[in-house]
């Protein structure tokens, strides 16, 4: 196995003030052509909430808990962070990286699954800085995708009973269980790779169904809950197909049909950021609201122990070749090493912003 001697965790990014929030949205969406008064309607998402994106404190958070971790695991690596679209940028701390003798590390990113915009983008955002910085740029190697590891999904499955026990008790028996995760056109999906739909459509399926299996295998949850994976904020032109069905628009559905509630589970992502705490506390409240659905939401990961105790695992597993990889379900552990060409698009992504805009 290769030798590392540095942790970086890569993100999104996210404005951390108002002055912050326009140069941020015409970062993530430049060469787009996006009109001025799409990006000044979701500049109010984030002027909505102080004009400051959750997302980097999340980080901080998360690296504080993963310092501890590792030390308590005995990893001596120094740990970086750098993001796509705002401060600090994965250019300036790869710089940074290579200013300090690193020579190869370890790549956590904050995206548990395989899609273009959730693994390949960030390979190439790592290589793109990676040249920036020189001859002296160190190698860094992603770790494998964790959508079933346990780390991420027992989290998931003990909030979302959480979720279920705080909703009436006439209302919890057999409530609807509503797997959440970013949506991206159908073209961007079947590029991640087989199985049939590609991988980011299977490996979200799998999650959701490794986490309701466990909900339902808890007496505290009440019984068998059904449940369905759905999309959220979409962001490409009408006429271009995209993932779903819409999360406001599934909440409609099981209002129709008489269901007393529901429970969101945005398995799609790893902290309550912008696209959680808007397009869900908000939009898909307010929808259940007016539809007379009860609603409660299940937590992110964050900075749970078990998924930061993960990511010390993930990289033990990347260090050590005897330590075996965790995963549960099918189709096990994802490769170590992403392939060359994996998640590749043949064309950009079109729309109003790309997946992740509002993190």
């Amino acid at each position: 196995m290769p030798e590392y001697d540095a942790f970086l965790l890569v993100s999104f990014g996210g404005p951390e003030g108002p002055g912050d929030v326009m140069p941020f949205l015409e970062k993530v969406t430049r060469g787009r052509g996006i009109p001025r008064g799409r990006l000044a309607a979701v500049a109010e998402h984030y002027y909505a909430v102080g004009g400051v994106s959750p997302i980097n404190q999340q980080c901080r958070d998360l690296l504080a808990a993963i310092g501890k971790d590792f030390a308590a695991a005995g990893l001596d690596l120094p740990i970086y962070w750098g993001n796509r679209n705002w401060d600090p940028y994965l250019t300036t701390t790869v710089a940074d990286m290579a200013a300090a003798g690193v020579r190869r590390a370890i790549a956590f990113v904050t995206a548990a699954y395989g899609s273009y915009s959730s693994c390949r983008q960030y390979l190439d955002d790592i290589e793109q800085a990676r040249a920036q910085a020189g001859h002296s740029a160190p190698e860094i190697h992603k770790l494998r995708h964790y959508f079933n590891h346990p780390g991420f999904i027992e989290p998931f499955a003990d909030a979302a009973v959480r979720a279920i026990e705080s909703l009436p008790p006439a209302a919890r028996q057999r409530v609807p269980l509503v797997f959440t995760a970013h949506s991206v056109p159908d073209a961007m999906a079947a590029a991640s790779g087989p199985p049939p739909g590609g991988r980011y459509l299977a490996q979200l399926r799998e999650a959701a169904r490794l986490v309701a299996e466990r909900v339902n295998s808890t007496r505290a949850a009440g019984g068998a809950h059904p449940w369905r994976l759905v999309f959220q904020s979409r962001s490409g032109p009408p006429a271009q197909p995209w993932l779903g069905p819409d999360v406001c628009d599934y909440l409609a559905e099981l209002a129709s049909e008489g269901a007393p509630g529901a429970v969101i589970v945005p398995v799609g992502f790893v902290t309550d950021h912008m696209e959680v705490v808007h397009d869900l506390d908000v939009e898909a409240a307010q929808t259940a609201q007016r539809l007379g659905l009860l609603l409660a939401r299940a937590a992110t990961p964050g900075t749970d122990p078990r998924f930061v105790s993960m990511i010390t695992a993930l990289v033990t597993e990347r260090l050590d070749g005897s330590v075996p990889p965790l995963a549960l379900g099918s189709p096990g552990p994802a490769e170590n090493f992403c392939s060359n060409d994996c998640c590749r698009l043949t064309a950009p992504p079109t729309g109003p912003g790309r997946p992740g805009a509002r993190a």
